[in-house]
């Protein structure tokens, strides 16, 4: 068999080779990567040279570059463009991944050879980046079980085995779920409210399926709207509990068994390694520490959100009662949120929609990189992908060097799991005179085009876009030299700085001027819309706090306590949402069974950072602000200390190098209008 996944990619860049990839090249390519990984280490460990960082940390850092190649390329597909052929070869794969990540993590030779260099570090003349790995390498085996006795490894490694197949399964059945159902209208008078775009999109869904009417489903592009705009809330009531239930109905797809069985493995993996649970495992390697600084810093975020999300509640309550409404649902949330958003600030989407035309916000967020950062975005058609769909860029700097490789990939399928996010194909490296330069690439499910009309964005998608763009940036321009330290290879903690800070640009009318354009007439947002977009960038934001903060206490119940308590998921839901919970309760629904950051991503015991890297975010523009949003001298600062820097420091020391002092919880306070300036 012809494998390209066996060979150095010959392909424009080195991306790559989607179209000449088929599903049955993965398996024997996972398998020889493996064994070629293995040799690497074994020729570590035979080495006769007493242990140096050059003979052991080196080779290692770069022993499975194939493998996360190959690993890269395939959970991505699983991820982006899956289908049942792949799903099954991630439930062979990723056991023969977790085995073999035990073999090194366990290999008493391997550690014995890192620990000796790890003993006699202070007489070592590493840079901070040498220090950085080694530490970093150190702390992997003791954290992985290198210091257990052989029964204990035995049971490391099967609870690994499960954990994974788990995950796998438990983001199966989420997608399937969401594909399974379907809304089909066929009244017009049930269309009510909807917008014209809306319902073009819809009318055209259901024309691809061969069916009469309108089609609504449970992708975001599909289901926000019609939950914002439908006056039919009967209609929305369906929709909206088809989605709060996946994973939670009586079938194949029910997802309880697995979440219990998950955070059980987590917790018993935790207490093998010797810590108190799964939470204080994980945030070890993070800023905030201890499950007992989230909790704190939760909490204060709560006292400080619970008052001002009481009162807009209230606005709500009452705007709903003029529709003779007496009790609000979860389904009323976000068409009544809009209709006050309406009222109060004259603002709504389909008066912004026309402005965000997906190719000039495109065009926007590229023209912001290159005030900043002096990046060039140069589309290119000799590089492979995995859809027709997905975009690629060239990306290169001042003076024409070549800077990363950008894919970009922007509709919703049937093959793709919801949301947006940000991942990388080749991480960027340093070997010799080469610095090898990453491949990155945002996943995102926006508005399609329609027949009449473009893919007109949401303003919550741009700002979902710049989110992801800031991912990137920081994927592509890391400037370290080894891989697992490169772009996003931060603590969790601090990876939503980059992201959250890039959205800041939406709001600014020197940054949406570039861009906000109407999509027919091309004539620049209006101003008066550019101040409301500002005046309304807190509306209601002491729900939204609210909400976030639910999601981080939820998952720290999961994950800071012996999970044995949890008999009923609902139940142990609903006592761990007690403080935030603001709508009625909807028995048939339940958010664990689909809560698929923490159970199939990578956000377990670690939900809370996106309001951590909030408070950093928020500082971090202050810097911006005070010198002007496109300075170059402050953005020259960012890049070097932050986007480029990668892992090779301590978070906190490189946001005190950009901003010269600790961040300050004030910033985030004050722009969600939250704090009380006197």
């Amino acid at each position: 068999m012809n494998n390209p996944l066996l060979k150095e990619f010959t392909t424009a860049f080195g991306s790559a080779p989607f179209t000449s990839i088929q599903n049955d090249h993965f398996v024997p390519a996972f398998k020889s990567h493996i064994a070629e990984a293995k040799q690497t280490v074994d020729e570590i460990i035979n080495n006769t040279e007493v242990p140096s960082f050059d003979n052991t940390l080196v080779p290692l850092e770069f022993s499975g570059n194939q493998l996360n190649r190959v690993s890269s390329i395939f959970f991505n597909l699983n991820a982006a463009e899956t289908n049942e052929e792949i799903q099954k070869i991630a439930q062979e794969v990723s056991p023969l991944l977790s085995e073999f990540a035990n073999d090194i993590s366990l290999n008493e030779n391997l550690f014995n050879r890192i620990k000796q260099v790890y003993d006699k570090k202070e007489t070592l003349d590493l840079n901070p980046e040498q220090q950085m790995l080694l530490e970093k390498n150190y702390k992997a085996f003791v954290r992985n079980g290198a210091n257990l006795n052989e029964e204990d490894k035995k049971k490391l490694r099967e609870i690994d085995k499960k954990k994974s197949k788990l995950g796998l399964k438990f983001g199966e059945n989420v997608l399937a779920e969401t594909n399974k159902f379907e809304l089909i209208i066929t009244r017009e008078e049930d269309l009510s409210g909807l917008p014209d775009g809306v319902r073009e999109a819809a009318k055209m869904r259901a024309n691809e399926k061969n069916k009469e009417g309108w089609l609504f489903t449970l992708d975001y592009p599909s289901y926000i709207p019609f939950m914002t705009y439908a006056d039919n809330r009967t209609l929305r009531e369906q929709l909206s509990m088809a989605f709060g239930s996946r994973g939670f109905q009586k079938n194949e797809y029910n997802n309880e068994k697995i979440v219990k069985e998950i955070v059980a493995l987590r917790h018993d993996r935790a207490r093998l390694l010797g810590y108190e649970s799964h939470a204080h495992y994980v945030l070890e390697e993070r800023m905030a520490e201890t499950p007992k600084k989230v909790n704190t810093f939760l909490s204060e975020l709560l006292s400080k959100a619970k008052p001002a999300a009481t009162k807009e509640f209230k606005l709500i309550q009452d705007l709903a009662l003029e529709d003779g409404i007496e009790n609000l649902e979860k389904w009323d949330s976000a068409y009544y949120s809009e209709k006050l958003k309406k009222l109060k600030f004259d603002l709504d989407d389909e008066k912004l929609k026309p402005y965000f035309k997906l190719e000039n916000v495109i065009e926007g967020v590229f023209k912001i990189a290159n005030r900043l950062f002096d990046l060039n975005f140069k589309p290119v058609s000799n590089v492979d992908t995995y859809h027709k769909e997905v975009k690629t860029y060239q990306v290169s700097d001042s003076k024409g060097e070549f800077v990363a490789l950008f894919y970009a990939d922007f509709f919703p399928r049937k093959g793709k799991r919801n949301g947006a996010w940000m991942t990388s194909y080749k991480p960027q490296w340093k070997k010799g005179d080469d610095n090898s330069r990453p491949h990155i690439s945002i996943v995102c499910n926006f508005t399609r085009p329609t027949e009449t009309k473009p893919s007109l964005l949401t303003f919550n998608e741009v700002t979902t876009l710049f989110h992801e763009f800031g991912h990137a940036l920081h994927g592509m321009l890391a400037n370290t030299t080894y891989p697992n330290l490169s772009g996003t290879s931060v603590y969790w903690d601090f990876v939503e700085l980059p992201s959250q800070i890039l959205e800041n640009w939406c709001f600014e009318k020197e940054a949406l001027i570039m861009f906000a354009r109407h999509y027919k007439t091309d004539e620049p947002i209006p101003m008066e819309l550019v101040k409301k977009i500002k005046d309304s960038s807190n509306f209601l934001e002491g729900i939204a706090t609210l909400r976030q903060l639910s999601f981080g206490m939820l998952d720290m119940a999961y994950h800071s306590k012996d999970p044995v308590r949890i008999k009923d998921l609902k139940e142990f839901e609903l006592e761990a949402f007690g403080s935030t919970q603001l709508y009625p309760d909807v028995k048939e629904n339940c958010m664990s069974t689909a809560f698929s950051h923490i159970f199939q991503g990578g956000y377990s015991a670690g939900y809370y950072s996106y309001k951590w890297a909030e408070v950093l975010d928020a500082d971090a523009f202050e810097a911006f602000k005070e010198k002007g949003i496109f300075d170059k001298s402050v953005a020259a600062k960012f890049k070097e200390n932050i986007l480029s820097k990668g892992g090779t420091e301590k978070p906190m020391v490189l946001y005190k190098r950009f901003r010269g002092k600790e961040p300050s919880p004030d910033a985030l306070l004050k722009r969600a209008g939250l704090l009380k300036i006197k």
